[in-house]
């Protein structure tokens, strides 16, 4: 299905006070289709997949990678890139000492990521949204602050309601997201992790969504919605000491 994705992204742009470009994920079995997205830039360096997100996010950069350009296993596992859920992977062993006190507790923390598939894909490019350079990519991302993520969950639950139930994997947090979101095709939230903080350039307030880009499109129409009924993002205060009645009284009659 074709979007408008510059239209799109000045929504969420204009709904959530967005700081960072929201921007899409797309696998590709050929290096070679990879290669025909326009724009395309390869890195020349080794990078975690966090400073490639980055390099989207921040910069606006159109980036494809292979299994070479990341620089160890668990960047490529999340994505199923290059075979790197071997059994010395699934060990934890390189996490051991580091973030776990046990290769037990390593191990353990290496079966609860969620992760793409070894064996289909070759390569992934990660292009701002607006760009439309991948149409329609596999998922759609965005950094926003806490505020702004219930807002945009608030429109996800507009209409057809679910209740979501998401996972703290811990370090290696992009499991949480693009990496559930790729491999189950579900809205998937996520704290960004140290990872993510330190070479990707995320912020201390920030969150990440990943989800379907059918979601986007959804999540517009609810949180429009939304103010049509009086809420909007930023949350304007209250205040802790006022008589709660008036304010209730607007909403709920």
């Amino acid at each position: 299905m074709t979007h408008d994705w510059p239209a799109i992204v000045a929504d969420l742009e204009q709904l959530l006070k967005l700081r960072a470009i929201p921007f899409g994920m797309k696998l590709f079995e050929n290096k070679a289709d990879m290669e025909a997205i326009p724009r395309l830039r390869r890195p020349e360096a080794v990078h975690t997949l966090d400073q490639i997100v980055g390099q989207a996010a921040r910069l606006g950069w159109t980036v494809g990678v292979t299994a070479e350009n990341l620089v160890g296993a668990q960047c490529r596992a999340v994505v199923g890139l290059g075979g790197a859920k071997t059994d010395d992977w699934r060990s934890g062993r390189q996490m051991t000492g580091v973030w776990y006190a046990t290769q037990e507790d390593a191990a353990a923390h290496q079966g609860a990521m969620h992760c793409v598939p070894d064996g289909r894909y070759e390569a992934l490019v990660i292009a701002p949204l607006a760009s439309g350079r991948l149409d329609p990519p596999d998922i759609a991302l965005f950094y926003a602050t806490p505020g702004a993520m219930i807002y945009f969950i608030n429109g996800l639950q507009w209409s057809g309601y679910k209740r979501f139930d998401w996972s703290v994997v811990g370090e290696s947090a992009c499991a949480d997201s693009w990496g559930r979101a790729l491999a189950t095709r579900q809205a998937s939230l996520s704290i960004p992790c140290f990872a993510e903080r330190r070479y990707g350039g995320v912020r201390d307030e920030e969150m990440l969504m990943a989800c379907p880009p059918e979601d986007l499109v959804k999540a517009i129409a609810g949180m429009r919605a939304l103010a049509k009924n009086g809420f909007r993002y930023p949350f304007p205060d209250y205040g802790v000491q006022q008589d709660v009645r008036a304010g209730m009284a607007a909403s709920y009659g």
